[in-house]
């Protein structure tokens, strides 16, 4: 049967290594449980996000009904993340993979549910500098649904395994609706808070166990309420509470672009889309009539925004009063008569942004100037094109060639930065129409985003588009 959605895959892993002027291309299947199966039986026979398996001959009804209550699909194919001086590969399901830097070779399987007690994990943890690790994840208690943060402390020796067995919730709040939590694909955090942004795109608990028995995609899980608020709970990082709660208009997001205090206030950037339609989009049938469906391209259709949440707010103010305390912004903030603070984002550029990168080592939770995404805009001239972004100015540079399709945009730092964007940017290339057994790394100076060099590989067969990487650097 055929993949009905894009983001179902059997993920594959790029290598490109850099030395002495040289650059090496590799790939190899991450050898997940999932990927195993599909290869004994020479079809998809696991539900992944958009595909509907095909029967496996060996599964009567009776063992389908007992693999409701079995481990989800362990197929790592969004993400890579150091854990101590080890690398794994990350799905939504709590079920990583230790890769090898140098061969990517599958070493080892780690169940994180095994550790802590979480059913689902976002697959954008964040690593601080001093190698401590943070995730967003989804627990099941006996009085419900909570989103929990997992913490994983590095350890001296560097291993990986010590982070698990060590790793604790340090900091939960119960699920908005109960049945039907928020899907969040990622979360925000600075030197004070977590930022969870409880988007209106919910995971509807009946639908997946409705789906285990017909065999649906996780994609048919999803429920959209519409007519419901955006919910942001900002969580104090010292008391693991709630320290307060803002609204906004209904959005749907896939990533945080970055987050911030400052002067009192929390400055939080996402991508941001009117609705989920885009994830329609991914289907493969939907991808053989867009060019003739003149709605494709509105579905795709988002903009970074930026909101700012006043930290110390009186509800005494006047309701018609902007709470916004600080210059160069036109977000707003108000207080609703039920005494909720509604927020409205500014937009920071009028270009559709995906995949977010930042300074991330040096600029995650502070304030920053630059990010740099891939265009979501499929109907632009050039819809490969790479973006830089000055959240200050609001000002753009571009970067595209016809037919190339860049992966997410990772900002390597010079050794000793004299600025923000003083490095470069890196993407991994592929090419559309007949040239798909193509594959390059491009470098961008991070500064004027000019091209100073590439690589080029004709592969035996066509290479997957990436959709997230991490820089390593060389240990020699």
């Amino acid at each position: 049967m055929r993949r009905r959605n894009y983001k179902t895959n059997n993920r594959k892993r790029y290598r490109f290594g850099i030395k002495y002027g040289k650059v090496e291309y590799s790939c190899r299947f991450v050898q997940s449980e999932v990927f195993k199966q599909n290869w004994a039986a020479n079809r998809i026979v696991k539900c992944e996000f958009g595909t509907k398996i095909v029967e496996d001959p060996c599964h009567s009804i009776f063992k389908r009904i007992a693999a409701v209550f079995q481990d989800s699909s362990d197929n790592s194919m969004i993400s890579v993340y150091p854990f101590g001086d080890e690398l794994y590969a990350f799905g939504e399901t709590p079920q990583i993979h230790k890769i090898n830097p140098d061969t990517l070779e599958t070493e080892d399987k780690v169940a994180v549910n095994d550790y802590v007690s979480i059913v689902h994990h976002t697959s954008h943890p964040h690593v601080l500098n001093d190698g401590t690790i943070y995730n967003l994840g989804l627990s099941v208690r006996p009085t419900g649904l909570y989103h929990s943060i997992v913490e994983f402390q590095k350890n001296e020796n560097g291993s990986g395994k010590q982070m698990f067995e060590e790793a604790q919730i340090v900091a939960s709040i119960s699920a908005r609706w109960q049945l039907n939590p928020s899907y969040m694909h990622t979360f925000g955090i600075t030197e004070n808070y977590y930022i969870l942004v409880e988007q209106p795109l919910s995971i509807s608990v009946p639908r997946i166990f409705l789906s285990k028995f017909n065999n649906g995609p996780l994609a048919d899980c999803f429920r959209w309420y519409h007519d419901e608020y955006t919910r942001i709970s900002v969580i104090s990082r010292s008391t693991n509470k709630i320290f307060k709660t803002y609204l906004a208009e209904a959005f749907f997001y896939l990533h945080i672009i970055n987050q911030y205090e400052f002067e009192n206030h929390l400055v939080l950037d996402i991508c941001m889309y009117n609705d989920p339609a885009m994830l329609d989009c991914m289907y493969v049938e939907a991808m053989k009539t867009m060019q003739t469906n003149p709605d494709y391209a509105k579905m795709f259709r988002g903009r970074p925004g930026r909101f700012v949440l006043p930290l110390n707010s009186n509800s005494n103010t006047d309701k018609t009063k902007n709470l916004v305390g600080i210059k160069n912004t036109r977000a707003k903030a108000y207080y609703m008569s039920d005494g909720n603070i509604f927020v409205k984002p500014e937009k920071l550029c009028d270009l559709g942004c995906e995949t977010p990168r930042i300074h991330y080592e040096k600029y995650l939770g502070k304030p920053y100037k630059y990010f740099y995404a891939i265009s979501s805009d499929v109907d632009s001239e050039i819809p490969g094109t790479l973006i830089k972004v000055d959240v200050e100015s609001k000002t753009t540079k571009t970067w595209g060639e016809p037919n190339c399709y860049p992966s997410e945009p990772i900002f390597v730092p010079n050794p000793e930065p004299k600025s923000e964007d003083d490095g470069v940017v890196i993407s991994a290339m592929v090419w559309g129409e007949e040239d798909t057994n193509h594959v390059g790394l491009l470098v961008l100076d991070g500064e004027s985003f000019i091209e100073l060099g590439r690589a080029e590989f004709h592969t035996p067969s066509p290479a997957p588009k990436c959709l997230h990487g991490w820089f390593l650097p060389s240990k020699e």
